[in-house]
C-alpha cells in the first residue's frame, strides 16, 4: 500500500459561511466516491482558501461526514497572486491506496475547472 495524493477544487459565489461549507462537502463526497476511498484509509487533508474567503474553514465541512472524526485536517490561505482564481477551496488529501498514481482521478468542481481543464471529468 502507498500513500497518494487527491488533489480537488471548487469555487463558491460568495463569502457565504453555509456556502463555502456545502461547496467543501460536495467537493470532498466526488474526492470520495470517484477514488473509492474509506475514511480509514485518508491519512490527512490540506484544505486551503483565497483571501477573500474568510466566513469559515473549509475543513470544518469534512467533520459533518461520517468517520472523519480522526482525520488530521489543516487550513491555510492561498497566496494572494494577482489574477487568480477567486473565492476558490483546494484540498490535498492524502490517502493510503493500491492504486497506481496513474488511476488517482483528481477532482475539479464549479469555476475550478479551469485551473485544470486536462483533468476535470466531462
Amino acid at each position: 500500500m502507498r500513500m497518494r495524493g487527491v488533489r480537488g477544487a471548487t469555487t463558491v459565489t460568495a463569502n457565504d459561511a453555509e456556502e463555502i461549507r456545502e461547496a467543501t462537502r460536495e467537493l470532498l463526497r466526488e474526492m470520495v466516491q470517484r477514488n473509492e476511498v474509506d475514511p480509514e484509509e485518508i491519512a490527512s487533508c490540506l484544505f486551503t482558501s483565497t483571501p477573500d474567503l474568510d466566513a469559515a474553514f473549509p475543513a470544518s465541512a469534512a467533520r459533518t461526514f461520517d468517520g472523519w472524526s480522526h482525520v488530521p485536517l489543516v487550513g491555510a490561505q492561498e497566496v494572494d497572486v494577482a489574477n487568480a482564481l477567486p473565492l476558490c477551496i483546494r484540498v490535498m488529501m492524502h490517502i493510503n491506496t493500491t492504486k497506481r498514481q496513474a488511476e488517482i482521478q483528481h477532482v475539479y468542481l464549479r469555476g475550478a475547472v479551469a485551473l485544470r481543464p486536462d483533468l476535470a471529468k466531462k
